[in-house]
């Protein structure tokens, strides 16, 4: 008994130990590219401490995304109110949070019915179609404004990540994605010409 306070002391939070090493292994091998028994290793716990407290990977990587989920509809909220705005906080939240990305956005990775993570997806959900309906007057069109407007910021902070964009070697993403959030969202009409 001694022994597993001692180790659960010595690692303080387990579960976010695991979490974070699981975030690390992601920065550096993508989602599919680690273990469970290789990222407890990096995580210096047993190899059965990440089974315990996930089940497995597909569990972790659950866990992952609902702290993405939840990370990142804390980001849009705060961004909320003007469109251009909530755009730049999700490639902002792409690039800060790139393991979570990864995981968020593969959804054969983890369990999307997860109780855990349904708020915190419903709230980001929100806080998309909120500004994409400041856009669009037209509430018929609200639904078509909201995948247009994600479509841009997912697909903006993809090209950014995987260096498909020359600027992205010593560019500045929120300066070039405002420049084209420009073009694309004139409110002068002049983009339409």
């Amino acid at each position: 008994m001694g022994r597993i306070a001692q180790r659960t002391y010595h690692h303080g939070d387990l579960r976010r130990t695991i979490i974070d090493a699981a975030l690390a292994a992601t920065g550096e091998v993508g989602p599919t590219g680690w273990s469970l028994r290789e990222l407890a290793r990096r995580a210096g716990v047993s190899h059965a401490a990440p089974a315990h407290h996930f089940g497995d990977k597909t569990g972790l990587l659950t866990a992952v995304a609902a702290e993405g989920f939840a990370l990142f509809a804390d980001t849009l909220e705060a961004a909320a109110g003007e469109p251009a705005e909530v755009g730049l906080a999700y490639i902002r939240f792409a690039i800060d949070h790139r393991s979570h990305f990864e995981v968020m956005f593969r959804p054969e990775l983890y369990r999307t019915d997860d109780e855990g993570m349904r708020p915190a997806r419903e709230r980001a959900a929100a806080a998309l179609a909120a500004s994409a309906g400041a856009l669009s007057p037209d509430p018929e069109r609200v639904r078509a404004t909201t995948i247009a407007a994600w479509s841009f910021a997912h697909g903006f902070a993809e090209l950014w990540l995987s260096g498909s964009l020359p600027e992205s070697a010593d560019g500045d993403p929120e300066s070039l994605a405002r420049s084209v959030i420009g073009v694309l969202f004139d409110r002068d009409g002049e983009a339409d010409r």
